[in-house]
C-alpha cells in the first residue's frame, strides 16, 4: 500500500496498550529507568509498547530511542553491515573486524553517546531470539559500563535464550497476546482517528482475521478502507480474501533461484513486517510456489530444506534469520 501506514500514523501511547500488566510495568520504567526484557509471542505488541514507553519517557524520543534489530546483524554479511547507513559512521576504516567485534563496536558507540534530552536514552534490541551467547557476554559488559545513561530493552519471543548475567540485570515484562476484544478495541481507536465509516461486523471480521495481532488487524483495515472507503464485513471479506502472499512468495522464490538474494530478502521483509505474516505462513506460501515451479529432484530438495527451516522456526528463534538462510541456500 502506498499511503502512510496506519500502524505508524496511529502508534499507541502507553495508555493505549491493551494489556494492563504491560501498561503498569512500563509506567514504572518511566518514573524509574531500568533495563527490561520484554517478551511474548509474535504480534503481541512488544515493539509498539517499547516505542510508547520511549515517547512517554523522553522529550526527544526520535533521538533518545535507538532501535537495533538483532536480525540486521546476525542475518547479514560483514559487507552488508558496514554499508548500512545506520552503522557506516561507526565502522569506517574497520574492515578487518570480525562480525562479532563490529556488532560490539556499534553497540558500545551507541550506548556511549550522551542523551539528547534528559539524563538517559533507551536502546531497544529487537527480535533478539537469535542473539548469540558471545554477543550476550559483550552486551552484559556494555550494560554494566553505561547503566547510568542508557536503559537497555531486550525484546524477544524466547527469553530462555538469554544468559543469566544479562537477564538478572533486567526487569521482566511479559506481554501476552491481545484478546479478540482488545484487538477490536485498538482497531476502533484507529478507525475513529481516521474518521472512516465502519460497522461492528466489519471490526469483528478484521479482528478475527488478525488472529491476535494488532498490527495485522490495522493493516487489514487500512487495505479494506483504501479499496472500499469503508469497513464493513462484506468490504473486508472482499478486500482481505484477495490479499494473498502467493504471488509475492513466487516472486521471492524466483529471485532466490536467479541468485538475487538481496531482492528475495527484501520481499521476505515485506511479507514479515509489512504484511504481518508469520514465518510459518511465509514458508507455506513458499512451498506452494515451489510446487508450481519445480518437480522431481529439485522439488524434493526444496521440501527437505523447508523441513529443516520449519524445525528451526518451531524453536521460536528469529523467523527472518531462518527464512533468510533458506533463501540463501536456494540462491546457491
Amino acid at each position: 500500500m502506498d499511503a502512510p501506514l496506519w500502524t505508524e500514523r496511529h502508534a499507541p501511547a502507553l495508555a493505549d496498550i491493551p494489556q494492563q500488566g504491560v501498561r503498569e510495568a512500563l509506567g514504572r520504567a518511566v518514573d524509574e529507568p531500568m533495563n527490561l526484557v520484554v517478551h511474548g509471542p509474535q504480534g503481541a505488541g512488544k515493539t509498539a509498547a517499547v516505542r510508547a514507553l520511549a515517547r512517554e519517557a523522553h522529550e526527544d524520543p526520535d533521538n533518545d530511542l535507538v532501535e537495533l534489530n538483532v536480525a540486521d546483524f546476525f542475518a547479514r554479511t560483514k559487507k552488508e553491515i558496514r554499508n548500512d547507513p545506520r552503522f557506516e559512521p561507526f565502522l569506517a576504516g574497520r574492515s578487518s573486524m570480525s562480525k562479532r567485534d563490529m556488532i560490539n563496536h556499534v553497540l558500545t558507540e551507541v550506548a556511549g553517546y550522551a542523551p539528547v534530552s534528559g539524563s538517559y536514552k533507551t536502546v531497544l534490541l529487537d527480535n533478539s531470539e537469535a542473539i548469540r551467547e558471545d554477543f550476550q557476554q559483550a552486551l552484559r559488559r556494555v550494560m554494566e559500563r553505561h547503566y547510568r545513561t542508557t536503559q537497555f530493552v531486550i525484546a524477544t519471543r524466547q527469553p530462555s535464550k538469554l544468559i543469566a548475567p544479562v537477564r538478572s540485570r533486567c526487569f521482566d515484562v511479559p506481554v501476552r497476546a491481545p484478546t479478540h476484544d482488545e484487538v477490536a478495541g485498538a482497531l476502533v481507536r484507529v478507525l475513529e482517528a481516521e474518521a472512516v465509516e465502519y460497522d461492528d461486523d466489519g471490526v469483528e471480521y478484521v479482528a478475527g482475521y488478525a488472529g491476535g495481532d494488532i498490527r495485522r488487524a490495522v493493516l487489514g483495515a487500512q487495505t479494506t478502507v483504501e479499496e472500499a472507503e469503508e469497513l464493513t464485513m462484506e468490504a473486508a471479506y472482499e478486500a482481505l480474501s484477495e490479499v494473498g502472499s502467493d504471488e509475492r512468495a513466487a516472486e521471492m522464490l524466483a529471485a532466490a533461484d536467479d541468485g538475487r538474494f538481496g531482492d528475495a530478502r527484501s520481499t521476505l521483509d515485506d511479507l514479515l513486517y509489512d504484511e504481518g505474516l508469520s514465518g510459518s505462513e511465509v514458508l507455506e506460501d513458499l512451498l506452494a510456489a515451489a510446487r508450481s515451479r519445480y518437480s522431481g529432484g529439485d522439488l524434493a530438495r526444496i521440501h527437505r530444506l523447508a523441513g529443516e527451516t520449519d524445525a528451526d522456526l518451531a524453536e521460536g528463534t528469529s523467523d527472518r534469520v531462518h527464512l533468510s538462510r533458506l533463501l540463501a541456500r536456494l540462491s546457491t
